[in-house]
């Protein structure tokens, strides 16, 4: 029988999809007799992110590690990568996996000039979402293209995400795995919708990127079959809730459009009868898998990996960035109900067989065994 891996994640992002993959895999990790430790960012944290990380301290047996890790260019990227690299040699580490743009400069600049401990890489969208003309973009990508002699494998969480990685930055010299993200079986149930739901949820961060101004401006026209104004609740807080509480006040949609703040999905979901997910970019969106096991009709856009989550049903999917794109596909479930679950249930089939936490977990754990015996 094969020992038992001593793996490090590390990542930036204390919240978010990127979190939400990293709990699952440090959770599904320990399940399977793996040693497993976490290396987060000490300069963004806060109360919510300090209850994240108390819920996964049991499962990781090396301990949870604070460490600088600035969100673009800054101090802490001069000495955590040292830190990384002391802490994965005192605790005898396998495998280091890093997630995100940070995690993953951090993970691959700590393995140089050593053969052990392995470092795997998950974008998450990350360095993808940067403009190969931005100062960030330029030094992202020129660090990307360094470090692939540094890297064991790097994992995609979506064919968008290969694709993209070879098109915006180079073709991997460095093996590569496609591994959706995945749901644990007991999430795929229906959600039980309040009496009093508003007609479309929406889960996500408020900003720019998550598509939240065509959002509430395709709001101002959508009327039920009864005539009645349609209504929407907002779930989630970002850099940009002030302005879109401005541009809601705007449109005169006080009445209409109701932020609650963060929640967990599946407590939002049941406080609305649509889910509306109208990023403009995105890698492999959980809440789009989250809302679909929920047994919610989505309507979302045509970015990243969504259309492989959609397979079968991608006609609906909307241009980014189209308000009134977005409001005539938001019309069309309010008109048609039946059609839009019935697509549902296409959809659901789907992510019931193709998204699975287990197969997730299991597909990466054998990537590491691997990479480890041929590194």
């Amino acid at each position: 029988m094969a020992r038992p891996l001593r793996i490090l994640q590390v990542m930036r992002a204390p919240v978010g999809g990127l979190f939400r993959h990293v709990a699952d895999l440090t959770r599904g990790l320990r399940a399977r007799g793996h040693s497993v430790g976490l290396i987060v960012d000490s300069l963004a944290s806060d109360a919510q992110t300090e209850r994240r990380l108390d819920a996964l301290r049991e499962f990781a047996d090396l301990g949870v590690h604070a460490m600088p890790m600035p969100r673009v260019l800054g101090r802490g990227d001069l000495s955590t990568p040292f830190a990384v690299r002391k802490l994965a040699r005192d605790l005898s580490i396998d495998i280091l996996h890093g997630h995100g743009a940070k995690g993953g400069f951090y993970a691959r600049l700590a393995h140089i000039g050593r053969k052990r401990p392995v470092a795997l890489y998950t974008p998450h969208g990350g360095v993808l979402h940067f403009s190969a003309r931005s100062r960030s973009g330029k030094a992202f990508h020129w660090l990307e293209r360094r470090l692939l002699g540094q890297t064991g494998a790097i994992i995609f969480e979506s064919d968008f995400a290969r694709e993209t990685y070879g098109r915006l930055i180079t073709p991997p010299t460095c093996r590569t795995e496609i591994i959706y993200n995945g749901l644990d079986a007991g999430e795929f149930e229906p959600v039980v919708i309040a009496e009093d739901a508003a007609d479309f949820v929406f889960v996500g961060e408020l900003r720019e990127l998550k598509g939240v101004f065509p959002l509430v401006e395709a709001m101002v026209g959508l009327r039920r079959k009864d005539g009645t104004a349609a209504t929407l609740v907002m779930a989630g807080d970002g850099p940009q809730r002030a302005e879109l509480e401005e541009r809601i006040a705007a449109l005169s949609l006080g009445e209409r459009v109701k932020l609650v703040g963060s929640q967990p999905a599946q407590t939002v979901f049941a406080q609305g009868r649509v889910a509306v997910l109208p990023s403009l970019a995105e890698s492999l969106p959980y809440v789009v898998l989250e809302a679909t096991a929920a047994q919610l009709p989505v309507v979302t856009t045509s970015v990243g990996g969504i259309p492989e989550i959609f397979a079968g049903t991608t006609e609906t999917l909307v241009t980014p960035g189209d308000a009134e794109a977005l409001a005539r596909a938001m019309q069309a479930v309010l008109d048609r109900p039946e059609a839009a679950r019935a697509e549902m249930q296409v959809r659901l089939r789907r992510v019931a067989s193709e998204f699975s936490l287990e197969t997730m977990v299991g597909r990466i754990e054998a990537l590491y065994r691997d990479v480890q015996e041929k590194g």
